[in-house]
């Protein structure tokens, strides 16, 4: 396939790296431009491009995976040209201490992050990949059967492009669990318990079982103050590291 990464950061760069290992064709961007992707490129095997060229020669499928608070900025006309049976990947999570700044929206609960960015790009989004550890996608993939495989929720509203992901995730070496539309996959944000906690892919159905599709206003209270604790808990720790230092 012809796959294009918008975002040369961990995500970018290790999906970058384990599907050009499955012989597929990848074309990464930054912000910056492709003279400052050569370290990547020879990391990763992907050919550095501009965003516009990743979206235009991604025919069969486009991730983004930058900040959350970048996509904003992003060209307005990026996927214009981009056919609708292309799968456009989201992996963004909001951090709004970190990182994102508050975005209303988000606070309230009255959109999912991928909600907020499918809004932004104009266009259906998949929802993937946000949960797992970058280092992880590369280190912890296992072949279909294998004891001890980890799970993957994929949700989107476009159930075509859905498949098409859950497809590609299961080639990568993950259990592809189905998450629902793109208002459920508050289910696996920051803050819940399928964020950067591993589950066998019958585990992982019943956690999204037991949720429910619609968020109630004491789910998004709990679970908002959760990823509250674990940024505030991120910045203690590197506010004292950087004190040794």
């Amino acid at each position: 396939m012809n796959i294009g990464i918008i975002g040369a950061g961990h995500i970018g760069s290790a999906l970058a790296v384990r599907l050009t290992g499955l012989g597929h064709k990848v074309y990464i961007a930054n912000s910056r431009g492709p003279e400052t992707l050569m370290d990547v490129a020879q990391k990763t095997g992907a050919t550095p491009v501009t965003v516009e060229e990743a979206a235009r020669r991604g025919t069969n499928l486009i991730v983004v995976t930058i900040p959350l608070k970048n996509i904003p900025d992003l060209p307005k006309d990026l996927f214009a040209g981009v056919p609708a049976e292309v799968p456009v990947i989201d992996t963004c999570n909001y951090y709004p201490l970190l990182r994102d700044g508050r975005i209303p929206e988000l606070e309230s609960g009255s959109l999912t992050e991928s909600e907020w960015v499918q809004q932004h790009l104009g266009r259906p989004v998949v929802k993937v990949f946000n949960n797992i550890h970058a280092e992880h996608i590369v280190t912890r993939a296992l072949p279909a059967g294998t004891p001890g495989r980890i799970a993957l929720p994929v949700a989107s509203d476009d159930d075509a492009a859905k498949q098409k992901v859950m497809a590609l995730v299961e080639e990568l070496g993950f259990d592809a669990v189905d998450g629902g539309n793109l208002h459920a996959s508050w289910r696996y944000q920051p803050g819940t318990p399928a964020y950067g906690e591993y589950k066998p892919a019958d585990k992982l159905r019943e956690y999204l079982a037991d949720l429910g599709m619609e968020r109630t206003e004491a789910q998004h209270a709990e679970f908002r103050a959760n990823h509250t604790r674990q940024e505030q808990e991120f910045l203690k720790q590197m506010q004292q590291s950087g004190g040794a230092e």
